[in-house]
C-alpha cells in the first residue's frame, strides 16, 4: 500500500511515518507481520486508557492454552480457543508445549489443555517434555489453579485419548479444580470440540477478574496462518495425472506413484506437509455389506440432517474398512451375540483390538448377524468416513503445479473374501488419469527442513516413509542448498522393491545426495533393516550430528520407528562415550532444538 493511500484511508499518521511503515512491511513474512502486529497490540495495551475494554481484558486473569500437536489438529482448535476467548474480551494465549517454560506452570491460574494422543498413547513428541515435568516429582502444587481438557485420539487404537485422560487425571492430583469434564474427541472432532471448547469459556469466564466487552476483539489478534483455501468440508477436485507401481513384477507388495494436478488452484505445500484425501469406498463391499444386513440399498437415511440413500451413504460418508472398539460396543447388543458381548468386556481389552485389526465392518456382520436390523440405525454404529493423509513427495518449488503421494496398496483376504483400504483401494483400481479425486493439505510445523540450507540432513525412510525425504531433496536441489544429505531407505527386496531407485541414483551422481545406506530385509538369510544399517555407520553418524546434522525419521509407529530410537540412543552411547541417561538428555536435546524430528504412524 502507498503511503498517500494510506492518508486516503483516514490514517492518522504524518506522510513520513505512513512512508516508514509502508517500507517496513513491504517485505514482511505472514509470520513476522503477525509478530509485529502483537507487539504493537501489546504497545497500546500500556497506552490506552484505564477505563477502556482493552484495558479491563488486559487486567483480567489470562487463559494459557497449551497445545500439544503432532500433526496440527490440536494446534488449530487452540488457536480457534484463542480467538474464540479474545472475541469474548477474554485474553487469551495458544503456546505449543514445545515451547513452554514448564517453571511458568505455578503461576498460571486458567489452563486449557488441547492435546492428541501419539500412537499407542504417547504424548505426541514436540509435548514429551511438558508431559513429563506434569508427571515427574518437580512439578509444582496446583491449587490455585483451575483447568479443562479436551483430548485428540482415534478410537481404533488401544488407548484412546491416552495423553489427554493422563493430563486431566494428573493436573487435580496436583491440586487444580476441574472446571469442566474431559471430552474425548475421534477422528471427526471438528463439531464436538467447537462445542466443548464454548462451554470451556463460559466456566472459564466466571473465574477471570475485570469487566470485559463481549463484543470487543482485540488489536492484532488475527490467526497465525490465514485459513486454507481448501478444506475437509471444500476439498479440490485435482486431477490424476500419472498412477504408476513403483514396485516390479514379482514383489509381494503394491506402492503406487501418484501425481496430482493443482495448477491454477492456489494451493500451497511445503517439504514435510501432508494431503488428505477424501476416499469413496469399494462399490463391491458395499453390495455385499448390504446383502449381509438384508436391507435396501435405497432405503433413504439421515446422516447430519441429510437425507441420501444407504447406498450412498455407505460408499463415501461411513467408516467400512476400519472396525474401531465404539463400533464393537454398539454393535455387540444389536446382534445379540453373546460371544461378542462378552468380547467388549473391559478386561478383554487387548482380545478386542486384535480381533478388529484383522477385520472389516462387513466381516463383522458376517461373523454376528442380526436378527433384523433397521438401516438407519446400522448406519447409526459408524463414524463418518475419514480422510485418509499421506506425506507429500514432491516439492512445491521445483513442480508447483503437481503434488505426488507415494502409496502402499492394502489387499487381502478374510475369511470371508476379498478386502482391500479404503484409500489405497480406490487409487489404486478405480483411480485413473483424467479422473479427479477431493484433496486439501494440512501443514505440519512439526516435521520441516532446517532454515539453514548449510545444515546437514540425516533421513531414516523405510518404505512408502522415503516419501517426505523425496520433497525434501527436490526442494535441496532446487534451493541450491549447501548442506550434505544422507538417506537410510529400507525395503524388502532390491530387485521388486527399490522405490525411486533411478532418483536416488542420478540424485548420487550430481552430489545433491551425499550419501545413501540401503537395507533389503529379504535378500539375504538374516534379515537386515535401517537401523541396522544406522548401527554400522554409527561412528559417521555421531560425526554428522556433532557436526549440527538434523536427524528424521518417517514411517511406521509400531516398530520401525522405536528401533530406530534406540539405535539412535545406542549409538550416542557408544560414540560418544556417554552414559544411558546422558544419551537420553543428548536425545532429548536434539528434540527440543528440533533437530529431530518424526512423521510416524
Amino acid at each position: 500500500m502507498e503511503a498517500n493511500a494510506l492518508k486516503e484511508l483516514n490514517s492518522p499518521l504524518n506522510e513520513e511515518q505512513a512512508s516508514l511503515l509502508k517500507r517496513l512491511v513491504a517485505d514482511l513474512s505472514p509470520e513476522q507481520a503477525s509478530w509485529v502486529a502483537g507487539y504493537l497490540a501489546g504497545m497500546c495495551g500500556a497506552l490506552v486508557s484505564p477505563d477502556s475494554p482493552q484495558t479491563a481484558a488486559a487486567t483480567a486473569v489470562p487463559i494459557t492454552i497449551l497445545y500439544g500437536s503432532e500433526t496440527g489438529s490440536a494446534e488449530r482448535l487452540a488457536e480457534l480457543a484463542r480467538q474464540r476467548a479474545e472475541t469474548r474480551g477474554l485474553p487469551a494465549r495458544a503456546i505449543d508445549m514445545a515451547d513452554y517454560k514448564p517453571r511458568e506452570l505455578k503461576n498460571e491460574r486458567l489452563i486449557l489443555i488441547i492435546t492428541a494422543t501419539h500412537g499407542e498413547g504417547d504424548p505426541p513428541d514436540p509435548a514429551e517434555d511438558f508431559y513429563h515435568f506434569v508427571h515427574g516429582r518437580k512439578a509444582p502444587n496446583l491449587e490455585d489453579a483451575r483447568f479443562a481438557v479436551l483430548a485428540l485420539g482415534d478410537s481404533s487404537y488401544e488407548h484412546y485419548c491416552q495423553t489427554g485422560r493422563d493430563f486431566d487425571a494428573r493436573l487435580e492430583a496436583l491440586g487444580a479444580e476441574r472446571l469442566l469434564e474431559r471430552i474425548d474427541c475421534d477422528v471427526d472432532f471438528e463439531d464436538a470440540a467447537g462445542n466443548w471448547i464454548d462451554r470451556a469459556l463460559d466456566a472459564f469466564a466466571e473465574h477471570t477478574e475485570g469487566a470485559r466487552d463481549d463484543n470487543v476483539v482485540a488489536f492484532g489478534t488475527q490467526p497465525a496462518h490465514p485459513a486454507p483455501a481448501y478444506d475437509r468440508k471444500n476439498p479440490l477436485a485435482a486431477e490424476v495425472l500419472d498412477n504408476i507401481s513403483l514396485t516390479g513384477r514379482g514383489s509381494d507388495k503394491e506402492t503406487r506413484h501418484i501425481e496430482l494436478s493443482i495448477a491454477d488452484s492456489g494451493l500451497a505445500f511445503e517439504p514435510g506437509d501432508v494431503l488428505c484425501l477424501l476416499p469413496k469406498n469399494r462399490p463391491e463391499t458395499v453390495a455385499e455389506l448390504i446383502a449381509a444386513l438384508g436391507l435396501d440399498a435405497a432405503e433413504t437415511v439421515t446422516l447430519r440432517d441429510r437425507e441420501l440413500t444407504l447406498e450412498q451413504a455407505l460408499l463415501d460418508k461411513c467408516e467400512i474398512t476400519l472396525v474401531t472398539p465404539p463400533f464393537l460396543l454398539a454393535w455387540a447388543p444389536l446382534s445379540g451375540s453373546d460371544e461378542l458381548i462378552a468380547l467388549t468386556a473391559e478386561d478383554r481389552r487387548k482380545d478386542l483390538m486384535a480381533y478388529a485389526r484383522s477385520r472389516q465392518v462387513v466381516d463383522v456382520v458376517l461373523d454376528y448377524p442380526p436378527a433384523s436390523i433397521r438401516a438407519q440405525e446400522f448406519v447409526d454404529t459408524l463414524r463418518p468416513l475419514q480422510p485418509r493423509e499421506y506425506s507429500i513427495a514432491s516439492s512445491y518449488n521445483a513442480e508447483p503445479d503437481e503434488v505426488h503421494l507415494t502409496v502402499a496398496i492394502v489387499r487381502g483376504h478374510s475369511e470371508h473374501g476379498y478386502r482391500e483400504g479404503a484409500t489405497s483401494g480406490f487409487l489404486a483400481g478405480r483411480v485413473q488419469p483424467g479422473d479427479t479425486v477431493p484433496v486439501y493439505v494440512k501443514h505440519n510445523k512439526n516435521f520441516k527442513l532446517p532454515s539453514d540450507p548449510d545444515a546437514p540432513v540425516i533421513m531414516v525412510g523405510p518404505g512408502t516413509g522415503v516419501a517426505p525425504f523425496r520433497a525434501f531433496l527436490e526442494e535441496r536441489e532446487v534451493a541450491g542448498a549447501g548442506g550434505r544429505n544422507w538417506l537410510f531407505f529400507g525395503e524388502r527386496r532390491f530387485r521388486t522393491d527399490f522405490l525411486y531407485q533411478v532418483e536416488w541414483q542420478r540424485w548420487l551422481k550430481d552430489g545433491v545426495l551425499t550419501r545413501m545406506d540401503v537395507a533389503f530385509s529379504r535378500d539375504g538369510e538374516q534379515k537386515i533393516y535401517v537401523q541396522d544399517r544406522m548401527r554400522e555407520r554409527g561412528r559417521e553418524l555421531y560425526q554428522w550430528l556433532e557436526l549440527g546434522a538434523y536427524f528424521y525419521v518417517c514411517g511406521d509407529a509400531d516398530r520401525m520407528a522405536p528401533d530406530v530410537h534406540q539405535a539412535l540412543l545406542d549409538i550416542v552411547r557408544e560414540e560418544g562415550g556417554r552414559t544411558d541417561e546422558q544419551a537420553a538428555e543428548y536425545v532429548r536435546q536434539l528434540q527440543r532444538d528440533r533437530r529431530y524430528q518424526r512423521d510416524v504412524y
